[in-house]
């Protein structure tokens, strides 16, 4: 290599190793948050959503207890919201003030735990058509996942 390459060369590595400097493979923030294995989600939750799977877990002091299960999330216009967030309040037999059956009755939301401004919640429900924002889970595992969760627990959705 020629000598007069030596210098800026040097200069640029220099730059690229300076705490601060952001080349392509590290920028700041960039680090992931450690992860519970098997799942998308960080230490320290207690439930976790994958949109893109479709899956759902429960975790407990960062192992999962339950899953990964089945789930149906939110469709296009009505879309599961992303993000971090803590279980609001439960409702065993909680029916939709929004939706309706196709014979006029609310929906029911069995074994609902809201964890989402919006009403948005996990509960039991078909797993065949997209929800309105939503976490549907099979009955057996709706009712694991409103017996487990409690008020304040962390919920992921990624």
């Amino acid at each position: 290599m020629s000598k007069k390459w030596v210098a800026p060369m040097a200069l640029v590595i220099g730059l690229l190793a300076a705490p601060g400097v952001a080349n392509a493979r590290e920028r700041p923030g960039d680090s992931a948050p450690a992860r519970v294995e098997g799942t998308p989600c960080a230490l320290g939750v207690r439930a976790c959503v994958s949109l893109k799977s479709q899956q759902a877990w429960l975790i407990s002091d960062d192992e999962v207890v339950e899953g990964p299960v089945d789930v149906a999330t939110g469709g296009p216009g009505k879309e599961t919201p992303v993000g971090d967030f803590v279980v609001q309040w439960k409702d065993k037999n909680h029916t939709s003030s929004e939706y309706r059956t196709p014979q006029g009755a609310p929906s029911p939301m069995p074994y609902s735990v809201f964890f989402a401004d919006g009403g948005v919640a996990f509960h039991q429900g078909t797993l065949n058509r997209a929800s309105a924002g939503c976490v549907r889970l099979p009955k057996s595992q709706a009712i694991t996942f409103y017996d487990t969760l409690q008020l304040g627990d962390k919920v992921q959705v990624r």
